[in-house]
Protein backbone atom coordinates (compact mmCIF):
# COMPACT_ATOMS: atom_id res chain seq x y z
CA UNK A 1 0.00 0.00 0.00
CA UNK A 2 1.53 3.33 -1.09
CA UNK A 3 1.86 6.28 1.24
CA UNK A 4 -0.69 9.06 0.99
CA UNK A 5 0.86 11.94 -1.01
CA UNK A 6 1.72 15.24 0.69
CA UNK A 7 -1.02 17.73 -0.24
CA UNK A 8 0.02 21.30 -1.10
CA UNK A 9 -1.53 24.69 -1.79
CA UNK A 10 0.61 27.16 -3.76
CA UNK A 11 0.15 30.83 -2.84
CA UNK A 12 1.66 33.31 -5.32
CA UNK A 13 0.32 36.39 -7.05
CA UNK A 14 1.95 35.37 -10.36
CA UNK A 15 -0.19 32.97 -12.45
CA UNK A 16 3.00 31.95 -14.29
CA UNK A 17 4.74 30.95 -11.03
CA UNK A 18 1.64 29.12 -9.80
CA UNK A 19 1.55 27.03 -12.99
CA UNK A 20 5.31 26.39 -12.89
CA UNK A 21 5.34 25.33 -9.22
CA UNK A 22 2.30 23.11 -9.81
CA UNK A 23 4.08 21.37 -12.71
CA UNK A 24 7.22 20.83 -10.63
CA UNK A 25 5.44 19.48 -7.55
CA UNK A 26 2.88 17.37 -9.43
CA UNK A 27 5.75 15.66 -11.30
CA UNK A 28 6.48 13.72 -8.09
CA UNK A 29 4.14 10.89 -7.12
CA UNK A 30 4.59 11.70 -3.44
CA UNK A 31 3.08 15.20 -3.79
CA UNK A 32 -0.36 16.41 -4.86
CA UNK A 33 -1.14 20.09 -5.46
CA UNK A 34 -4.75 20.43 -4.29
CA UNK A 35 -5.13 24.14 -4.97
CA UNK A 36 -3.50 27.47 -5.81
CA UNK A 37 -4.23 30.97 -4.51
CA UNK A 38 -3.33 34.42 -5.84
CA UNK A 39 -3.38 36.26 -2.51
CA UNK A 40 -3.67 35.54 1.24
CA UNK A 41 -7.47 36.01 1.30
CA UNK A 42 -7.88 33.50 -1.51
CA UNK A 43 -5.40 31.26 0.33
CA UNK A 44 -7.39 31.40 3.55
CA UNK A 45 -10.50 30.05 1.82
CA UNK A 46 -8.54 27.35 -0.03
CA UNK A 47 -6.85 26.21 3.20
CA UNK A 48 -10.27 25.87 4.88
CA UNK A 49 -11.59 23.94 1.88
CA UNK A 50 -8.68 21.57 1.18
CA UNK A 51 -6.88 21.32 4.56
CA UNK A 52 -3.43 20.84 2.95
CA UNK A 53 -0.36 19.32 4.62
CA UNK A 54 1.93 22.13 3.37
CA UNK A 55 1.68 25.51 1.68
CA UNK A 56 4.25 27.36 -0.41
CA UNK A 57 4.00 31.11 0.16
CA UNK A 58 5.28 34.06 -1.85
CA UNK A 59 6.70 36.90 0.23
CA UNK A 60 5.52 39.91 -1.80
CA UNK A 61 1.80 39.81 -2.59
CA UNK A 62 -1.12 42.23 -3.00
CA UNK A 63 -3.76 42.82 -0.28
CA UNK A 64 -1.59 41.32 2.49
CA UNK A 65 2.16 40.63 2.52
CA UNK A 66 3.43 37.10 3.07
CA UNK A 67 4.87 37.79 6.54
CA UNK A 68 1.60 39.18 7.94
CA UNK A 69 -0.29 36.21 6.48
CA UNK A 70 2.29 33.77 7.88
CA UNK A 71 2.02 35.24 11.39
CA UNK A 72 -1.78 35.01 11.27
CA UNK A 73 -1.59 31.45 9.95
CA UNK A 74 0.86 30.28 12.62
CA UNK A 75 -1.36 31.77 15.31
CA UNK A 76 -4.66 30.37 14.04
CA UNK A 77 -3.77 27.24 12.05
CA UNK A 78 -0.09 26.25 12.53
CA UNK A 79 1.20 24.25 9.56
CA UNK A 80 4.44 23.80 7.59
CA UNK A 81 5.04 26.75 5.25
CA UNK A 82 7.79 26.98 2.64
CA UNK A 83 8.56 30.56 1.65
CA UNK A 84 9.32 31.19 -2.02
CA UNK A 85 11.39 34.34 -1.95
CA UNK A 86 13.65 36.26 -4.30
CA UNK A 87 17.41 35.80 -3.98
CA UNK A 88 18.04 39.45 -3.15
CA UNK A 89 19.17 41.19 0.03
CA UNK A 90 15.63 42.49 0.62
CA UNK A 91 14.22 39.02 -0.03
CA UNK A 92 16.77 37.54 2.38
CA UNK A 93 15.87 39.95 5.19
CA UNK A 94 12.16 39.16 4.79
CA UNK A 95 12.86 35.42 4.65
CA UNK A 96 14.75 35.65 7.94
CA UNK A 97 11.65 37.30 9.43
CA UNK A 98 9.55 34.46 8.02
CA UNK A 99 11.72 31.78 9.61
CA UNK A 100 11.54 33.69 12.87
CA UNK A 101 7.74 33.72 12.53
CA UNK A 102 7.57 29.94 12.12
CA UNK A 103 8.15 29.13 8.43
CA UNK A 104 9.51 25.62 7.91
CA UNK A 105 12.02 26.51 5.18
CA UNK A 106 12.44 28.54 2.01
CA UNK A 107 13.37 28.21 -1.64
CA UNK A 108 15.06 31.08 -3.46
CA UNK A 109 13.05 32.38 -6.42
CA UNK A 110 15.25 33.64 -9.29
CA UNK A 111 14.50 37.15 -10.56
CA UNK A 112 15.74 36.46 -14.14
CA UNK A 113 15.31 33.45 -16.45
CA UNK A 114 12.70 32.33 -13.94
CA UNK A 115 11.43 29.22 -15.75
CA UNK A 116 14.85 27.67 -16.47
CA UNK A 117 16.28 28.49 -13.04
CA UNK A 118 13.19 27.32 -11.14
CA UNK A 119 13.28 24.02 -13.01
CA UNK A 120 16.87 23.61 -11.78
CA UNK A 121 15.50 23.99 -8.23
CA UNK A 122 12.88 21.24 -8.80
CA UNK A 123 14.72 18.62 -6.75
CA UNK A 124 15.28 21.00 -3.84
CA UNK A 125 11.65 22.15 -3.84
CA UNK A 126 10.27 18.59 -3.99
CA UNK A 127 12.61 17.44 -1.22
CA UNK A 128 11.65 20.35 1.03
CA UNK A 129 7.90 19.94 0.47
CA UNK A 130 8.12 16.23 1.32
CA UNK A 131 10.20 16.97 4.43
CA UNK A 132 7.69 19.66 5.44
CA UNK A 133 4.87 17.13 5.12
CA UNK A 134 6.69 14.83 7.57
CA UNK A 135 8.06 17.52 9.89
CA UNK A 136 7.47 17.83 13.60
CA UNK A 137 4.99 20.73 13.68
CA UNK A 138 5.09 20.78 17.50
CA UNK A 139 8.84 21.48 17.37
CA UNK A 140 8.26 24.13 14.68
CA UNK A 141 5.98 26.00 17.10
CA UNK A 142 8.04 25.37 20.24
CA UNK A 143 11.26 26.60 18.63
CA UNK A 144 9.69 30.06 18.49
CA UNK A 145 8.88 30.23 22.21
CA UNK A 146 11.67 28.27 23.91
CA UNK A 147 13.12 29.34 27.25
CA UNK A 148 15.20 32.48 26.71
CA UNK A 149 16.69 32.71 30.20
CA UNK A 150 20.33 33.86 29.97
CA UNK A 151 22.98 31.59 31.45
CA UNK A 152 26.17 32.55 33.24
CA UNK A 153 29.63 31.02 33.08
CA UNK A 154 31.67 31.63 36.20
CA UNK A 155 35.29 32.48 35.54
CA UNK A 156 37.56 29.49 35.54
CA UNK A 157 39.99 27.64 33.36
CA UNK A 158 38.26 25.26 30.94
CA UNK A 159 40.20 22.87 28.74
CA UNK A 160 37.70 23.47 25.89
CA UNK A 161 39.16 25.71 23.19
CA UNK A 162 36.38 25.63 20.60
CA UNK A 163 32.66 24.83 20.17
CA UNK A 164 31.37 23.73 16.74
CA UNK A 165 27.68 23.74 15.77
CA UNK A 166 26.05 22.38 12.61
CA UNK A 167 22.41 22.62 11.44
CA UNK A 168 20.09 22.69 8.44
CA UNK A 169 16.27 22.80 8.19
CA UNK A 170 14.86 24.45 11.32
CA UNK A 171 18.42 25.33 12.27
CA UNK A 172 18.29 29.11 11.92
CA UNK A 173 15.86 29.24 14.85
CA UNK A 174 17.53 26.38 16.74
CA UNK A 175 20.95 28.07 16.57
CA UNK A 176 19.39 31.38 17.60
CA UNK A 177 17.73 29.62 20.54
CA UNK A 178 21.09 28.30 21.73
CA UNK A 179 23.26 31.34 20.99
CA UNK A 180 20.95 33.92 22.57
CA UNK A 181 20.98 32.05 25.90
CA UNK A 182 24.76 31.73 26.13
CA UNK A 183 26.99 34.11 28.10
CA UNK A 184 29.64 36.08 26.25
CA UNK A 185 32.76 34.65 27.95
CA UNK A 186 32.72 31.24 26.24
CA UNK A 187 35.42 29.77 23.99
CA UNK A 188 34.91 30.75 20.33
CA UNK A 189 31.95 29.14 18.54
CA UNK A 190 32.08 28.16 14.84
CA UNK A 191 28.79 27.46 13.04
CA UNK A 192 27.77 25.96 9.70
CA UNK A 193 24.12 26.35 8.70
CA UNK A 194 22.87 25.25 5.27
CA UNK A 195 21.79 28.59 3.80
CA UNK A 196 22.36 30.49 0.50
CA UNK A 197 25.01 33.19 0.33
CA UNK A 198 22.91 36.37 0.50
CA UNK A 199 20.80 34.80 3.27
CA UNK A 200 23.80 34.01 5.48
CA UNK A 201 24.69 37.72 5.65
CA UNK A 202 21.16 38.60 6.83
CA UNK A 203 21.20 35.74 9.30
CA UNK A 204 24.53 36.76 10.84
CA UNK A 205 23.22 40.32 11.26
CA UNK A 206 20.06 39.07 12.92
CA UNK A 207 21.98 36.83 15.33
CA UNK A 208 24.37 39.67 16.08
CA UNK A 209 21.46 41.87 17.13
CA UNK A 210 20.04 39.27 19.52
CA UNK A 211 23.02 37.50 21.12
CA UNK A 212 25.26 38.83 23.89
CA UNK A 213 28.37 37.78 21.98
CA UNK A 214 29.40 39.34 18.65
CA UNK A 215 28.52 37.17 15.62
CA UNK A 216 30.73 37.40 12.53
CA UNK A 217 30.07 36.00 9.08
CA UNK A 218 33.48 34.70 7.97
CA UNK A 219 34.48 36.20 4.60
CA UNK A 220 38.28 36.00 4.94
CA UNK A 221 40.77 34.20 7.23
CA UNK A 222 39.61 35.03 10.75
CA UNK A 223 41.30 34.78 14.14
CA UNK A 224 38.91 32.97 16.50
CA UNK A 225 38.50 34.93 19.72
CA UNK A 226 36.95 33.94 23.02
CA UNK A 227 33.47 35.38 23.49
CA UNK A 228 32.76 35.49 19.74
CA UNK A 229 30.77 33.27 17.34
CA UNK A 230 31.52 32.78 13.64
CA UNK A 231 29.15 31.74 10.84
CA UNK A 232 30.17 30.10 7.56
CA UNK A 233 29.06 32.08 4.49
CA UNK A 234 26.44 30.50 2.26
CA UNK A 235 28.76 29.66 -0.63
CA UNK A 236 31.99 28.32 0.92
CA UNK A 237 33.09 25.58 3.31
CA UNK A 238 34.53 26.80 6.61
CA UNK A 239 37.46 25.00 8.25
CA UNK A 240 39.56 25.57 11.36
CA UNK A 241 43.35 25.57 11.54
CA UNK A 242 46.02 26.51 14.07
CA UNK A 243 48.68 29.14 13.33
CA UNK A 244 51.39 30.00 15.85
CA UNK A 245 49.29 28.54 18.65
CA UNK A 246 46.10 30.44 17.73
CA UNK A 247 42.93 29.10 16.15
CA UNK A 248 41.80 30.55 12.82
CA UNK A 249 38.80 29.97 10.55
CA UNK A 250 39.39 29.95 6.83
CA UNK A 251 37.27 29.30 3.74
CA UNK A 252 37.51 26.57 1.13
CA UNK A 253 36.01 26.58 -2.37
CA UNK A 254 36.13 22.78 -2.67
CA UNK A 255 33.19 20.90 -4.20
CA UNK A 256 29.97 20.44 -2.21
CA UNK A 257 29.99 17.62 0.36
CA UNK A 258 26.71 15.74 0.92
CA UNK A 259 25.37 18.15 -1.76
CA UNK A 260 26.05 21.07 0.61
CA UNK A 261 28.41 24.01 0.56
CA UNK A 262 29.06 24.92 3.30
CA UNK A 263 28.95 21.38 4.72
CA UNK A 264 28.85 20.54 8.41
CA UNK A 265 31.07 17.47 7.87
CA UNK A 266 33.84 19.70 6.48
CA UNK A 267 33.76 21.95 9.56
CA UNK A 268 33.52 19.09 12.06
CA UNK A 269 36.34 17.09 10.41
CA UNK A 270 38.67 20.10 10.52
CA UNK A 271 37.84 20.74 14.20
CA UNK A 272 38.50 17.06 14.99
CA UNK A 273 41.89 17.26 13.24
CA UNK A 274 42.91 20.64 14.69
CA UNK A 275 41.37 20.83 18.17
CA UNK A 276 40.37 17.23 18.93
CA UNK A 277 39.60 16.54 22.59
CA UNK A 278 39.62 20.25 23.47
CA UNK A 279 36.43 20.83 21.46
CA UNK A 280 32.67 20.32 21.73
CA UNK A 281 30.53 19.37 18.71
CA UNK A 282 26.77 19.96 18.53
CA UNK A 283 24.47 18.81 15.71
CA UNK A 284 21.01 20.35 15.49
CA UNK A 285 17.84 19.84 13.44
CA UNK A 286 18.15 19.34 9.69
CA UNK A 287 17.32 17.20 6.65
CA UNK A 288 19.73 14.54 5.45
CA UNK A 289 22.85 13.25 7.18
CA UNK A 290 25.44 16.03 6.77
CA UNK A 291 27.51 16.36 9.95
CA UNK A 292 26.81 12.86 11.30
CA UNK A 293 30.15 11.40 10.17
CA UNK A 294 31.92 14.60 11.20
CA UNK A 295 30.41 14.36 14.69
CA UNK A 296 31.71 10.79 14.88
CA UNK A 297 35.18 12.08 13.89
CA UNK A 298 34.92 14.60 16.74
CA UNK A 299 33.87 11.91 19.21
CA UNK A 300 36.71 9.63 18.07
CA UNK A 301 39.18 12.50 18.55
CA UNK A 302 38.09 12.80 22.20
CA UNK A 303 35.74 15.76 21.76
CA UNK A 304 32.46 15.94 23.65
CA UNK A 305 29.50 15.52 21.27
CA UNK A 306 25.78 16.38 21.49
CA UNK A 307 22.82 15.73 19.17
CA UNK A 308 19.43 17.42 19.41
CA UNK A 309 16.66 14.96 20.30
CA UNK A 310 13.83 13.95 17.97
CA UNK A 311 11.03 15.56 19.95
CA UNK A 312 12.49 19.09 19.78
CA UNK A 313 13.87 18.80 16.21
CA UNK A 314 11.83 20.20 13.33
CA UNK A 315 13.47 17.49 11.17
CA UNK A 316 15.41 14.70 12.89
CA UNK A 317 17.55 13.89 9.85
CA UNK A 318 21.07 15.06 10.68
CA UNK A 319 20.91 14.51 14.46
CA UNK A 320 19.09 11.20 13.91
CA UNK A 321 21.85 10.04 11.53
CA UNK A 322 24.46 11.00 14.14
CA UNK A 323 22.63 9.03 16.84
CA UNK A 324 22.48 5.98 14.53
CA UNK A 325 26.26 6.18 14.11
CA UNK A 326 26.67 6.42 17.90
CA UNK A 327 28.40 9.76 17.29
CA UNK A 328 26.62 11.64 20.11
CA UNK A 329 27.58 11.17 23.75
CA UNK A 330 24.45 13.07 24.77
CA UNK A 331 21.06 13.43 23.06
CA UNK A 332 19.33 16.51 24.47
CA UNK A 333 16.30 18.68 23.79
CA UNK A 334 16.97 22.11 22.32
CA UNK A 335 16.11 23.80 25.62
CA UNK A 336 18.64 21.64 27.50
CA UNK A 337 21.61 22.22 25.19
CA UNK A 338 22.72 25.73 26.34
CA UNK A 339 22.69 24.79 30.05
CA UNK A 340 24.48 21.52 29.42
CA UNK A 341 27.08 23.30 27.30
CA UNK A 342 27.82 25.81 30.07
CA UNK A 343 28.06 22.97 32.61
CA UNK A 344 30.66 21.18 30.45
CA UNK A 345 32.80 24.34 30.46
CA UNK A 346 32.99 24.66 34.27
Amino acid sequence: MSEKPTTVIIVDDSAFIRVLLTQILDSDDGIKVVGTAEDPFDAREKIKKYNPDVITLDVEMPKMDGITFLKNLMRLRPMPVIMVSTLTQAGADITMQALNAGAFDFVGKPSTEVKDKLMLLSEELIEKVKAAGRCNTNALEKTQVSNKEKLELKKGKSRVELIAIGASTGGTEAIQNVITRLPCNLPPIVMTQHIPDVFSTSYAKRLNGEAEMPITEVRAPQLLERGHAYLAPGHMHMKVTRKQGQLWAYLSDDSPVNRHKPAVDVLFDSVADTVGDKSIGIILTGMGADGAKGLLSLKNSGAFTVAQDEESSVVWGMPGAAVKLDAAEKVLSLSQIPGYLVKKLL
